[in-house]
């Protein structure tokens, strides 16, 4: 799926069981930074997966179990934020529906897919940094950002979420200034010290 979806020009990462934890971290702060748009994720790497103002959630197959769906569906529309949640089924999935309807205790409406269009996917405005430092170096969000802005530096409109993790860091910045992000942060010093840093693909 996530293969197809880049082929057709989408800006997509996907996440599954053989990823070591490393990856899928990176593949998640990817994500929730806006640095891609659309994460395609099994049911097993799905588990526990906490990404905030989720536009919407596409189950690509359905569930035997409603209860599994239910909780699928769930990811997006969390804390008073609107969400959508939509579901590919055919007529082979009858019974799953009438199982989701009857769990549910309402019905679920089929339509359509919508015809082809000439429309371009839309693409993140965000790419990712990695900092080769993070909290065992004493490297904090403040540091990353004071460093980013500094003298001759980008403005801070230009940089999004910040992600700490023990031994390395993730920054999101706009495409635009990506180059000089990287550059300022590979000749610039945080805690009296230089960091490797790298773009994410």
């Amino acid at each position: 799926v996530a293969d197809e979806l880049h082929h057709r020009g989408f800006s997509v990462i996907d996440i599954h069981g053989d990823l070591e934890q490393r990856e899928r971290d990176q593949a998640l702060v990817q994500f929730a930074n806006k640095s891609v748009s659309i994460l395609v994720a099994t049911d097993v790497a799905a588990r526990g997966l906490d990404v905030d103002n989720l536009d919407a959630v596409f189950n690509f197959e359905l569930s035997r179990d409603p209860e599994v769906h239910v909780h699928r569906i769930g990811r997006t529309g969390r804390a008073g934020s609107k969400g959508l949640a939509f579901s590919f089924f055919g007529e082979k999935d009858g019974l799953r529906v009438a199982r989701i309807e009857e769990y549910l205790e309402m019905d679920v409406v089929p339509a359509t897919l919508p015809a082809k269009s000439n429309q371009q996917p839309y693409q993140a405005k965000m790419v990712t940094i990695n900092i080769d430092g993070g909290k065992k170096q004493k490297v904090r969000p403040g540091d990353i950002l004071g460093c980013l802005t500094g003298k001759n530096g980008i403005p801070g409109a230009q940089v999004g979420k910040i992600h700490l993790f023990p031994v390395r860091s993730y920054v999101a910045v706009e495409k635009s200034a990506a180059k000089k992000a990287l550059q300022i942060i590979s000749t610039g010093k945080m805690k009296g010290r230089q960091f490797r840093a790298r773009l994410l693909k």
